[in-house]
């Protein structure tokens, strides 16, 4: 019964927020209210929700400090050369576009924290999406997707993870993944060269000019757009407002990227991008401001001290360095705490459904259910069929809870048929490209949150090309052996 209600929460969870009927934080709190009172375990209902909540605070506290961290990294200007660096790549084609999200959102996640990388990606790129009226689902779903991808390094949490929970040597079973993991990112380069096609014959393509950004080719009954006043001041080349010239739908409104992340400027459009010209940069701090995001990210990933208290030295250093003023300290973290208070909100309110799905067991009756159900047949071959599993699994319970919940189940299972566990800890990494958008990970509302897409309309985009992506992944490994 515990196996059955399981599955029926959490698709009762997707299905309300794909059809939005309701918000991502209310399901994540009312459905898992509802079923723990359906298994007859409401009593404990609270106990859960505590243990939940326990877990998941030093995550929120991370968070908490990491967007008051890079939303003041943004503000002074530390990122402002990136983003020029980028919007010069991309010009206005949306093949750039996209490719140089991938791009991006991959080298970023070097860092290993996944809402480093979506900050920092969405802060850099969302102006532009929205000048070309490109689609946003397509920046959040690669975005996402490439993290997924980088987030199996050592230090990014799941092959630390297998390691751990499987007593093996995480350089023993990364260091064999990585032709398999290469393969994955080249499919989320190609994906993103796909999508970009897409979005260039939904638009038209665009060429800059000395002056102008002028569509070549738009089909018919699509609004042609005169993209002007490009210049090379400003943004360094960035494109100007979008003008339809033939009539058609507007723009209509805007809200502009995630309050607090830099003053912003409007053009008569309405869209907003950094304004270069902000009164919280800080030019003669630059190298300061760089040799700290450097320090900060080489004791991340060293992890000398826990992320949360990183962050949080992090936060307090840039807070008094760069506005030592006690006021405007006040207001920089004033413009961030829109953003502090969605995240962490949300973060709490996934607490409730992780800590009603762990504490009641259901968690646990899945997971033996999926296992006893496999085949003798396929015993010689537990490295594939974890590999398989580690897809739907990862996306819906955490990586806690996959790593030191299933995996081990799924090693001793291998190991009566005569495969190794190092096999089954590297074919446990294939799901990460999808799991990277799960509900049941914090990061992923950064993401939408700082895009303003829709949660439900980023999981019906993202979820089909991430499972796509895991998938090349493991034939990847198959093919090399290594699975």
């Amino acid at each position: 019964m515990l196996t059955i209600l399981g599955f029926v929460m959490i698709a009762a969870f997707l299905v309300l927020i794909m059809m939005k009927k309701m918000s991502p934080m209310a399901a994540l709190v009312l459905i898992p209210a509802l079923f723990c009172v359906l298994v007859g375990q409401g009593a404990h209902l609270g106990d859960y929700v505590l243990k939940g909540i326990g877990d998941l605070a030093p995550t929120a506290a991370m968070l908490m400090f990491a967007i008051i961290y890079f939303g003041v990294m943004i503000d002074v200007g530390l990122f402002d050369p990136i983003v020029r660096g980028i919007l010069k790549f991309c010009k206005a084609d949306p093949v750039r576009v996209v490719v140089g999200t991938a791009l991006l959102a991959a080298i970023v996640s070097l860092d290993g924290d996944g809402s480093t990388t979506f900050m920092i990606t969405v802060s850099a790129l969302y102006p532009l999406y929205k000048r070309l009226k490109m689609s946003l689902v397509v920046m959040t779903g690669v975005a996402a997707t490439a993290n997924g991808v980088m987030n199996t390094l050592p230090w990014g949490g799941p092959t630390a993870r297998a390691a751990t929970a499987l007593k093996l040597d995480a350089g023993d079973i990364f260091v064999p993944m990585i032709p398999a993991l290469a393969v994955g990112l080249v499919a989320v380069f190609a994906l993103a060269y796909v999508l970009g096609r897409r979005e260039r014959k939904r638009l038209g393509v665009l060429t800059l000019g000395d002056t102008a950004l002028v569509t070549e080719t738009v089909p018919e009954n699509e609004t042609e757009q005169v993209l002007v006043g490009a210049g090379t001041g400003g943004t360094g080349g960035a494109p100007a407002e979008a003008r339809p010239t033939t009539g058609g739908a507007g723009t209509g409104s805007d809200d502009g990227p995630a309050a607090g992340f830099g003053e912003q400027a409007a053009d008569d459009d309405g869209l907003q991008v950094l304004d270069p010209q902000r009164a919280t940069l800080r030019p003669k701090l630059y190298w300061f401001n760089a040799a700290l995001t450097l320090a900060l990210l080489t004791l991340l990933i060293l992890q000398t001290l826990p992320i949360p208290v990183l962050f949080l030295i992090g936060a307090a250093l840039a807070l008094t360095v760069n506005f030592p003023h006690m006021k405007d300290q006040k207001a920089r973290v004033a413009a961030h705490a829109e953003n502090v208070l969605n995240v962490s909100g949300m973060v709490f309110a996934a607490a409730v459904f992780t800590g009603v799905l762990t504490g009641t067991g259901m968690v646990e009756h899945m997971a033996r259910w999926l296992v006893s159900g496999i085949p003798d047949a396929l015993g010689p071959h537990m490295g594939i069929v974890t590999g398989v599993l580690s897809i739907p699994l990862t996306y819906f319970m955490s990586n806690d809870g996959f790593y030191f919940g299933i995996v081990p189940i799924l090693a001793e299972a291998g190991a009566a048929h005569g495969v190794a566990p190092i096999e089954i800890a590297r074919g446990s990494l294939v799901g990460q490209a999808l799991h990277m958008s799960s509900p049941l990970v914090p990061a992923v509302y950064v993401l939408v949150g700082m895009a303003k897409v829709e949660f439900g309309d980023h999981t019906k985009f993202t979820v089909k090309w991430a499972a796509l992506t895991s998938l090349v992944v493991l034939c990847a490994g198959v093919l090399f052996g290594i699975i």
